[in-house]
């Protein structure tokens, strides 16, 4: 089916700037004895090596500013200063099944108002790759609370973050690219929306009531604040030093943040678009297969011709079994909605600390954290 007019403009632009995005890649490994065109295994490494070139960053330049330790306090302090919440640990109220688990608290005008876990590190030999948010328990006022609980008060909601970083080591603690750091902030605003929830009918309560257009909505949001610098320079100090991470660094982490955003557009329609092609319009055994669908949607959202032996499908488990069939899109379209959210706080000034409050107190009251009785979500949020 056609895109509207809109969207169309939206996908044509980003074509472009992909095009420009290869060309510039093509070029630089042209410039350092690459011999040929770029194939589909050479683009990633030689796009990395153009934008340490160009912004002269590296993630590993930047891990010692962002240990786990201080992130999660600048975090914890984003949630306060937004929604009026303190995350305390609870180290030790529940059992956890590895012992770098931390289990915390969420409380609100001093009382318990939700609980999470984080698994943090990785474990190749136990856990998947990725990371992600879920829930363990939701609100509701029909199941029993926890033992101790005043008389009528529903279960609280308990959640949990899982990652993938580096584990501490010889006595440092874990160091954190910028992108784990994105992501950590990502699955914790999957955990707010869930922990915040007023709705007590567990069926519909937290990550369980949102239309897809906003099952992405709070994620992206708090990745916002990570470019915000009061938020970022309340937890990026070198780990050893204390040292403020150095401006021009900070600088170049904001210009860098739009670095090929077109093929990134590009590679979030063409995800889009297959889930909706295989879960609305393609018949199994009517003599096409999936990676011929693949390809054909491929014509529309790649600069580069596909790859014949091309088999990501097999590994694409989101529009599987993950929970976000023919619901793919709510990455992008939540893109708009979150900046739409944030722009809410630049309207009103991200240097007035008491309009940013005020702001925050709007945005925990609407849908995203309320939850809505309108769509079905899904358990497991990305």
């Amino acid at each position: 089916c056609a895109l509207p007019a809109t969207a169309a403009a939206a996908v044509a632009a980003a074509a472009a700037a992909s095009q420009q995005d290869l060309a510039d890649a093509q070029a630089f490994a042209a410039g350092r004895s690459h011999e040929g065109e770029l194939l589909w295994w050479d683009v990633a490494f030689w796009a990395e090596r153009l934008r340490e070139d160009k912004y002269d960053l590296s993630d590993e330049e930047l891990r010692p500013y962002f240990a786990l330790p201080a992130v999660l306090d600048g975090l914890f302090k984003v949630a306060k200063r937004l929604f009026d919440v303190d995350v305390v640990p609870a180290d030790g109220e529940a059992p956890v099944w590895n012992a770098d688990v931390r289990f915390f608290k969420l409380l609100a005008g001093g009382s318990p108002r939700a609980y999470f876990y984080l698994d943090p590190y990785s474990r190749p030999a136990e856990k998947r790759g990725g990371a992600w948010m879920a829930e363990v328990v939701g609100r509701s006022r029909l199941l029993p609370p926890a033992a101790g609980s005043a008389a009528g008060s529903p279960r609280l909601p308990v959640a949990h973050m899982v990652c993938n970083q580096s584990p501490p080591v010889d006595g440092q603690p874990s160091l954190m690219t910028f992108r784990e750091v994105e992501t950590l902030f990502h699955e914790f605003g999957h955990a707010l929306q869930h922990m915040l929830t007023t709705v007590d009918e567990g069926l519909v309560a937290g990550i369980r009531g949102v239309e897809w257009d906003a099952v992405e909505l709070p994620s992206q949001f708090m990745e916002n604040w990570c470019y915000d610098r009061p938020t970022l320079y309340s937890f990026a100090r070198h780990y050893q030093t204390g040292e403020a991470l150095p401006e021009d660094m900070f600088s170049r982490l904001k210009a860098a943040k739009t670095f090929r955003s077109g093929t990134q557009m590009l590679r979030q329609v063409h995800f889009s678009s297959i889930d909706l092609e295989l879960h609305s319009r393609f018949t199994p055994g009517a003599g096409e297969s999936v990676f011929d669908r693949d390809a054909a949607v491929a014509q529309k959202t790649q600069v580069m011709p596909s790859f014949p032996q091309d088999r990501f499908l097999c590994s694409f488990s989101h529009i599987f079994a993950g929970g976000y069939s023919a619901g793919y899109y709510s990455y992008k379209w939540a893109e708009v909605l979150s900046a739409d959210a944030f722009g809410a706080f630049e309207e009103a000034g991200l240097d007035d600390d008491a309009a940013v409050v005020s702001t925050g107190r709007r945005f925990r009251c609407a849908a995203p954290y309320r939850a809505s009785f309108l769509c079905a979500g899904r358990a497991g949020r990305r």
